[in-house]
């Protein structure tokens, strides 16, 4: 397959204060929602207002509504994670090719060979998808604990293939590596730590396998962002340079040298800056260079991981873009690899570097339904107050009153002030309503008619401000409005299960509807989850204007669903998801693309949610014992004539059939 084209990330748009309404077009949400920023060529708002997805520049685009709704034909219902897999297979291709394309313009003497760190996702369909399009490019597996180990160890099918092994290694573990070696497997243990060493050697000693083994490295350069503390010397990870000559000391009194074959180093996930590549590259060559000139056989130089993804959104206010391309990545690190190895006189070693976020993040998208939307609510219209209404009542009217007059030109500073007052008059009259509710001496319905005139109030300041001209300093209690006026989106998900890292770390996803994006959208939203947590919701979003603490939506005509797409769900999320509120696992779709199919593609896989039973197993409960407590509680209603025995029957009947619902909403199909 031909992968999409890449290009140079575009700059940074100057952002809007709210996107236009007037002469709306499928290019202007492109635009709001920065999909070409973050979409990288797969995704795209078609001329009816759908998004859809491009594998390949020669592929018919998929809308994703159809394949939403294939599945509801299907009987699978959303939250949905849908798999492009062809774009899985694009993302390999990519890598392998800037790497090949990087190679032949330096005119590097040796090859790249790149290597999957299953620990991104390692759902078997995933892996086996990135081995198959990596086959051609010699493509191998990572892993990092010892049941990656057993999963990645059975895949590797080519002897030439590389699985590399790091993380803290066990006896059993560095047991399992030898025996792989000696039956002629590529499985090349990383030294994490010195201790590490010595018990491969002693292990190695007493078989039949002269051991191969790598070293991670702790450098100097350190990465950026977030996570910085992977390299440098606060790294978790990694042997010193006085533990490395102790190493080779070690290793040159057992006549062993060639038996350290790869250098390692991992700078940090996210690297933002090129420039800090190219140090670490350069350092870990002058390294390499030093050892092969001290007699050691080393083959391999494994970058790690690092290669960045643009997700449009920081992790902190520290953080900055992604400031390269794929082929400036492969470029920077053979080139700086060349330089140092040319400079030295000593052969360039094989490439190889682990960068598992790059390859599975676009593959994954999850389609969430709107459940429904709470807003502030407003006062009629033509609300009038009548003769028997609260003083307080008629106050508040009469504040409104002034928020409905437009200001004069000759008065934009002063009404704004004035503006303000008539803020803090309202907070004050509600304020005073609150206080005679609870005294007793305001009724209920009077009390919901003074909280609909301050938020009718407060919008009609809102709306002034959005007309305000921009060199007039707005307060801060004005500016408020803006968040205490967004509207909540009701989504049947959980942070905590689908996108954790955003809870945990406050990584934005590019969010954006899925249809109607030939309309203006014309609410600002908070969106919720479905969990019993203040945490679960999305609190920060990626678009294209100055704020971006609210998601750009349409308005909720209760008559279809209204979808939303989260996307570059592939990496860490799909495998990282926790079960708070025993919310499980979504159902998922594997997709293929394919001309010849009337929609251009076709449904490989489909995977059931989670169902209920499924997820309280977890946790230790079980169906016949739930069962027989629930059937003894109604037994003793009946015995004491609460309710009927056929009451019961269809009681015990409705707590079963629960089981094998999904965690999620039962919405109709």
């Amino acid at each position: 397959m031909t992968a999409a084209p890449q290009s140079r990330p575009e700059p940074a748009a100057e952002p809007q204060a709210e996107p236009p309404a007037s002469e709306w077009t499928v290019e202007r949400a492109e635009e709001l929602y920065r999909v070409r920023r973050w979409g990288d060529g797969f995704f795209h708002v078609n001329p009816d207002g759908r998004l859809a997805v491009r594998t390949s520049p020669d592929a018919s685009p998929i809308a994703i509504l159809d394949v939403v709704a294939e599945a509801r034909r299907r009987g699978i219902r959303a939250p949905l994670l849908i798999r492009f897999q062809d774009v899985l297979r694009a993302r390999v291709q990519r890598l392998n090719d800037a790497f090949a394309t990087a190679v032949e313009q330096a005119g590097y003497g040796a090859v790249y060979r790149g290597v999957y760190p299953i620990k991104v996702n390692q759902l078997h369909e995933v892996v086996e998808e990135v081995l198959e399009a990596g086959r051609p490019y010699g493509m191998g597996l990572e892993c990092g604990s010892k049941g990656e180990l057993i999963a990645a160890l059975a895949h590797l099918e080519d002897d030439a293939a590389q699985l590399i092994c790091n993380g803290v290694k066990d006896a059993s573990m560095l047991r399992l590596i030898l025996s792989a070696q000696r039956i002629g497997k590529n499985v090349i243990p990383v030294v994490e730590k010195f201790n590490e060493f010595e018990l491969l050697m002693s292990l190695a000693n007493g078989g039949e396998v002269r051991p191969r083994m790598g070293v991670r490295i702790r450098l100097s350069t350190s990465g950026s962002g977030r996570w910085a503390e992977s390299g440098g010397d606060r790294s978790k990870f990694g042997v010193s340079i006085p533990e490395l000559m102790n190493m080779i000391e070690r290793l040159r009194s057992a006549s062993a040298l060639d038996s350290l074959v790869l250098l390692h180093f991992h700078l940090g996930s996210q690297i933002a800056d090129i420039q800090i590549v190219k140090q670490g590259v350069k350092e870990i060559a002058h390294i390499y260079a030093q050892l092969i000139e001290r007699g050691l056989g080393v083959r391999w130089v494994d970058v790690g991981g690092g290669l960045g993804v643009n997700y449009e959104s920081n992790y902190s206010d520290d953080d900055t873009p992604i400031n390269y391309t794929l082929q400036e990545y492969a470029n920077a690190v053979v080139y700086a690899m060349k330089e140092v190895c040319d400079a030295e006189g000593v052969p360039h070693p094989t490439l190889v570097s682990e960068s598992g976020r790059a390859i599975t993040a676009h593959h994954s998208m999850l389609v969430v339904p709107v459940l429904g939307s709470y807003r502030k609510d407003s006062i009629d219209p033509e609300f009038k107050p009548g003769p028997d209404d609260h003083t307080v009542i008629h106050e508040l009217f009469g504040v409104l009153k002034e928020t409905r007059a437009k200001p004069k030109k000759k008065r934009k500073t002063r009404w704004m002030w004035e503006l303000l007052e008539a803020f803090h008059d309202a907070a004050e009259k509600r304020g005073d309503a609150d206080k005679l509710f609870a005294l007793g001496y305001l009724p209920l319905e009077q009390k919901a008619t003074a909280e609909r005139l301050y938020w009718s109030i407060c919008q009609n300041i809102h709306d002034m401000l959005k007309d305000r001209e921009g060199k007039t300093e707005v307060p801060p209690e004005l500016l408020a409005l803006d968040e205490h006026l967004l509207d909540q989106y009701l989504c049947d998900f959980s942070v905590f299960q689908s996108i954790l890292d955003h809870w945990s770390i406050g990584q934005g996803f590019p969010i954006m509807p899925l249809e109607r994006l030939n309309e203006p959208p014309d609410r600002r939203a908070t969106l919720v989850d479905l969990t019993c947590d203040s945490d679960g919701k999305v609190d920060h979003y990626v678009s294209n204007l100055a704020d971006r603490s609210f998601l750009p939506v349409h308005g909720l005509n209760g008559k279809t669903h209204y979808y939303l797409g989260f996307f570059l769900m592939g990496a860490y999320q799909d495998i990282m998801g926790d079960s708070h509120n025993l919310f499980g696992r979504v159902a998922e779709v594997h997709v293929y693309a394919d001309a010849e199919e009337a929609n251009g593609y076709y449904i490989e896989k489909v995977i059931p949610a989670t169902t209920v039973e499924q997820v309280l197993a977890e946790v230790q409960y079980f169906p016949n014992d739930l069962q027989r407590r629930m059937n003894e509680i109604i037994r003793r209603k009946i015995d004491a004539g609460v309710i009927r025995p056929p009451a019961g029957v269809q009681l015990l009947e409705e707590y079963m059939r629960c089981f094998n619902e999904s965690t999620y909403i039962e919405q109709d199909v």
